[in-house]
């Protein structure tokens, strides 16, 4: 179950990029998974709504207050200038009767976690950020994965970050049953997207937020794909986060796009809390920069 990026060192040496895009049948570009070389004009979406002026109504002024968001992940250092305060940090451990959630003394020992919490802290300020640690050192097991998500989702937070997936079917059926409920209780799943054209879980179900990566360097920049089954694509590529300990790097993947998608949705639920996943999802899909109004 690895997750969905890789990082760069502290000076920025080059990163191999995500993947290519993949070509459907007809032989024609088929932006799945990530948006890869194609430029933003080219994915413009009509629309009979006025986006412009939309992006105002759904985040404008919002900082995320009152928002609560988890990063279900290798844990995140809160102690981090650019990531705390963090208002709580569990972890998913084995013990006699199974799998269950403490307080996590061991914190994050890859930076994946605090990574991807420090776009979030970055871009919804305001927001109350909790970790769950689900993974190791970059690896972890997909039953961890499924029980530290199940325990987000009986939390009731508004948003969940979601930076890794499985590949292992067997763990379909929960996963599916898990976001499933999380739509229903009102919690949003922002998961990422494989960094390379397979099958994985949970982003590939309908009831979460899917995200893959764009090559462009704006924060802001947020892209909706009109060729499923990735829905939004952000900045991906040699993204400026946070590593525990107080230091910084830049990252490149799925993984570190998904967080601005998933701060953008905190955004949209602080300035408008009684908004349904459904509503929040069509809020997200009218603010991205291309689409536009007719005319």
């Amino acid at each position: 179950m690895p997750p969905a990026g890789r990082c760069a060192g502290p000076l920025g040496e080059p990163v191999n990029r995500v993947s290519e895009p993949v070509n459907d049948q007809l032989g024609g570009p088929r932006l799945s998974w990530h948006a890869g070389e194609v430029d933003p004009a080219e994915l413009e979406v009509p629309s009979d709504w006025p986006a412009q002026s939309f992006d105002e109504w759904a985040y404008g002024g919002a900082t995320g207050a009152g928002v609560r968001v988890c990063v279900v992940d290798s844990g995140i250092d809160g102690g981090h200038a650019d990531v705390g305060p963090v208002s709580g940090a569990y972890a998913m451990v084995a013990d006699g009767d199974g799998l269950r959630a403490v307080p996590d003394e061991q914190g994050d020992r890859s930076g994946h976690g605090t990574a991807c919490a420090s776009v979030i802290r970055r871009l919804a300020p305001g927001c109350e950020l909790v970790g769950m640690r689900v993974l190791g050192a970059l690896h972890g097991r997909a039953e961890v994965l499924v029980a530290g998500l199940r325990w987000a989702v009986a939390q009731d937070f508004d948003v969940i970050n979601l930076s890794l997936s499985t590949t292992q079917r067997d763990f379909v059926p929960a996963l599916r049953e898990l976001a499933d409920e999380a739509y229903f209780r009102n919690t949003l799943i922002v998961a990422a997207a494989h960094n390379l054209p397979v099958e994985s879980y949970p982003w590939r179900f309908a009831s979460v937020v899917s995200v893959g990566s764009h090559r462009e360097p704006e924060p802001d920049l947020i892209l909706y794909n009109p060729s499923p089954p990735v829905e939004f694509f952000a900045c991906g590529m040699n993204v400026p986060v946070a590593t525990p300990g107080g230091g910084h790097r830049r990252c490149s993947g799925n993984s570190f796009a998904t967080p601005h998608v998933a701060a953008r949705c905190a955004l949209i639920r602080g300035k408008h809390p009684g908004l349904t996943p459904f509503q929040v999802k069509t809020a997200l899909y009218l603010s991205s920069s291309n689409v536009r109004s007719h005319g």
